[in-house]
């Protein structure tokens, strides 16, 4: 297994293209100013033992050095040794809403994204919890079957759009029956779903598919997602922002649907969020995951891992001694007058 033990230092690699911008400022300068003591050709007199070409190349391999610094830095490593490991966990189904509804922007930047900012939050703090994704608008998507892999569920979280669902709509029968397929029935520990939605659109079979989680030992927990004043809901239409209209041209204005969603949570056993209370309620969401029943898996895990920044900061040293010996001035042969 390859990891990077400290992915924070990527960011420092974003201070070379900066770097080199400056210096090619720096070189514009130098180049403006030479050329006031005269063309190409007198500088070749006045100055016969400058290259700009040595100038660059001096200056590309402190670049790539740092570069190679910077990569070490993060400390790449592939696990040496595995162990089988007895961990316990709960199964959770987050289930997001991705309806053209969720674009409206009665909360800022719209529901959408504020879900999906909620959401990879929700996984960061469920690490240890076998974790699915369901997306659903009309009908339901398996996005992601239960997994450990946290960085490939935010990754399917933050490409979440309504431009993914087949039809539109807000199907919560449909996620959840679909949530109750992906679950390990037989297994008799308690599994948990989690519906993030604004609650618009939903048919009444929505109820009847809750009576079939609680049969199937799943506790489902809501969370609304924008206000009850509302707002229009924009689209793009041939590359331009306009707003979602009726069949007769009016302007389509979406409301959240708290008492929906309370409804399902209630009749879960579970509890209803709303986003504006984004920490409170992860929080309170992972202490309620905490007390569910948990199953232990046996799983394959890396113990011990091997190091390998050595070898980049090798490199990095190593072109940074070849920088040294490269001189910014041509060496001259002697010329003798006569």
């Amino acid at each position: 297994m390859f990891r990077i033990e400290e992915p924070v230092y990527f960011y420092w690699l974003l201070v070379l293209p900066v770097l080199f911008i400056m210096y090619y400022g720096l070189v514009r300068i130098k180049k403006r100013d030479l050329a006031k003591l005269g063309s190409e050709k007198v500088l070749s007199i006045l100055m016969p033992d400058y290259s700009k070409y040595r100038v660059w190349i001096k200056y590309f391999f402190w670049l790539g050095a740092l570069f190679f610094i910077f990569l070490s830095l993060t400390n790449p490593q592939h696990g040496g040794r595995k162990e089988k490991v007895t961990a316990k966990s709960s199964d959770i189904i987050v289930a997001l809403d991705i309806s053209n509804s969720m674009l409206a922007e009665d909360i800022a930047p719209s529901r959408l994204e504020r879900a999906k900012r909620f959401t990879s939050k929700l996984i960061r703090q469920l690490r240890g919890e076998r974790i699915g994704l369901i997306l659903f608008a009309g009908q339901a998507y398996l996005q992601m079957p239960l997994t450990a892999d946290y960085a490939a569920s935010e990754l399917f979280v933050a490409s979440a759009h309504p431009d993914l669902a087949g039809t539109q709509g807000t199907s919560f029968a449909d996620a959840i029956r679909l949530a109750i397929q992906s679950f390990d029935i037989q297994s008799d520990h308690q599994k948990a779903m989690i519906i993030i939605s604004d609650g618009e659109d939903h048919e009444e079979n929505a109820l009847k598919a809750v009576d079939e989680a609680n049969n199937a030992n799943i506790v489902i927990y809501t969370v609304a997602v924008g206000t009850e004043e509302g707002s229009y809901v924009p689209v793009m239409v041939r590359g331009r922002k306009e707003l979602k209209t009726t069949e007769t041209g009016e302007p389509v204005m979406s409301k959240v649907n708290l008492a929906f969603i309370e409804e399902i949570a209630r009749k879960s056993g579970g509890g209803a969020y709303n986003i504006v209370e984004e920490n409170a309620a992860i929080q309170d969401l992972k202490n309620r995951i905490d007390l569910l029943a948990k199953r232990e898996l046996e799983q394959e895990s890396f113990t011990d891992f091997n190091s390998y920044y050595q070898y980049l900061l090798l490199i990095g040293v190593f072109l940074l001694f070849i920088e040294v010996l490269i001189f910014e001035r041509k060496t001259l042969k002697n010329t003798e007058y006569v």
